[in-house]
């Protein structure tokens, strides 16, 4: 294995803090403590001003990269010439859309005897392997068994059909996706013009089909334009400015030498696309993003929301708890990127429900007592200058998915953001006694398939019949 490999292979796997990373913590604790307890008023406002300008600081990261054009169409790669690609899917749990997804893979537009994918299963699912082996699947499409071994995780699947891959190139799809047919196309030809072959990973867009649920319209519809606020305009932003940024965990597409070269995936890492990116550019790496995108359905109601935003939270704090053990390899570029996804992410979570919570206050207060609310009005500011850039990324992440973004939606988006404060302390509290841990989301067919297999049964059997 590549010496870079090896030295990341357990990172994630890894529990306890560096001596660089447990001295920092010990001179912020002491510092903090020491302050409160000689100058409490001046330790006070210090941290309260420095937590007001990192809120200012973030929103205007965020309007910046408002400002960046939409990313042109992409070109397609065209003929049969091309490079062998493959697609791996991991799959557990999943018996119940393995035609579906079987259908939208045999529906992408390239050339058969270039293209391979394996559904990697667990040997335990006995109804998935049932499934998959009972589904029409084109002769490309095989399946394979990830053996028994911990953790039973995405990224250790994913390892095992590294293994097996025979492509030049290689994506990632998950069992709910609806990837455009010439995705693969696009990011074929994105490779093909990079002279260099520092391009390894490519992230096309995940939008949200909203009209697949309809019982939580609320969750359904933030989620939505939260993906679309960071896959059309946070990433494309980013990947223009040449900054390295968390994948999406499906539809990203990768030069199969460099992620071999970096150990492949980290199998402790509940959110290796947030890690491989960072991975990916502190061993020289390019990433970019493509246009044609996949289309998911929205994770549904609370009960499975929480547990997938709980993993995703979990994951950046093991992927922060990494990437800051050095910082040589990760460069200035690197720190800013990962300073503003994962480590922003996490605050933000952090603090949400707690901003709401004193807004209200402070009015509800003020309206019992008959007075006007006293509170500084650079505080209100700030905040106020944080959710009008949030409200502009999702505006324009909604358009350029084709969503509507109704002043419905931005009035709800405050209390949607509070949720993330609830996935936070799970997250936080999970880490501890379950980190590597996989909260899994079982999915159903889509109401988009299901309305159209009821279409063309009718018209089937009116063939039959003539």
């Amino acid at each position: 294995m590549d010496p870079l490999a090896r030295r990341f292979d357990d990172w994630a796997s890894r529990r306890s803090l560096t001596w660089a990373q447990t001295g920092v913590l010990a001179v912020v604790i002491a510092a903090a403590v020491t302050g409160m307890g000689f100058a409490p008023d001046t330790t006070g406002a210090m941290l309260i001003g420095g937590a007001q300008l990192a809120f200012v600081v973030v929103a205007g990261w965020r309007i910046l990269l408002t400002l960046a054009p939409a990313p042109a169409p992409g070109d397609v790669a065209p003929g049969s010439d091309l490079p062998r690609y493959t697609i791996l899917v991991a799959l557990l749990d999943e018996a119940a859309v393995i035609d579906q997804l079987v259908g939208r893979l045999s529906r992408i537009d390239y050339p058969a005897h270039r293209l391979e994918a394996f559904l990697l299963l667990e040997a335990h699912d006995h109804e998935t392997i049932d499934a998959a082996w009972h589904a029409d699947r084109p002769d490309w499409m095989s399946i394979l068994i990830a053996p028994p071994g911990d953790p039973r995780t995405k990224p250790r699947a994913l390892n095992v059909g590294l293994a097996a891959a025979t492509g030049e190139l290689v994506t990632v799809y998950d069992a709910e996706d609806d990837p455009d047919p010439l995705q693969l196309r696009e990011a074929a030809a994105r490779f093909a013009a990079d002279p260099s072959g520092r391009l390894s990973a490519l992230q096309a867009p995940l939008r949200i089909r909203t009209a697949t649920r309809t019982r939580t319209p609320f969750l359904d519809r933030q989620f939505a334009i939260e993906y679309a606020s960071l896959f059309e305009v946070t990433l494309p932003a980013m990947a223009r400015l040449g900054l390295p940024f968390p994948m999406g965990g499906t539809s990203n597409h990768f030069r199969a030498s460099w992620l071999r070269a970096v150990g492949g995936w980290d199998a402790h890492n509940v959110t290796e696309d947030a890690d491989l990116g960072f991975r990916l550019w502190r061993a020289g790496g390019r990433l970019g993003v493509i246009r044609h995108p996949t289309h998911e359905p929205p994770p549904g109601g609370l009960g499975s929301w929480l547990p997938q935003r709980t993993r995703w939270l979990k994951g950046f704090m093991q992927t922060l708890g990494v990437h800051t053990r050095s910082f040589g390899s990760l460069r200035w570029q690197g720190v800013v990127a990962l300073l503003m996804t994962i480590l922003v992410s996490l605050a933000s979570a952090a603090v949400h429900a707690i901003s709401l919570a004193w807004v209200t206050a402070l009015v509800l207060v003020a309206a019992a007592a008959g007075l006007e609310p006293r509170a500084s009005l650079f505080s209100l500011g700030v905040l106020g200058l944080g959710t009008v850039a949030a409200w502009i990324s999702a505006l324009i992440g909604a358009r350029r998915a084709g969503l509507s973004y109704r002043m419905s939606d931005a009035a709800m988006a405050p209390f949607y953001w509070s949720l993330l404060t609830l996935a936070f302390f799970h997250a936080f509290v999970r880490l501890f006694y379950e980190p590597f841990a996989w909260n899994k989301t079982r999915h159903l067919p889509d109401a988009i398939d299901l309305q159209a297999e009821a279409v063309a049964e009718p018209s089937m059997a009116g063939r039959q019949a003539a």
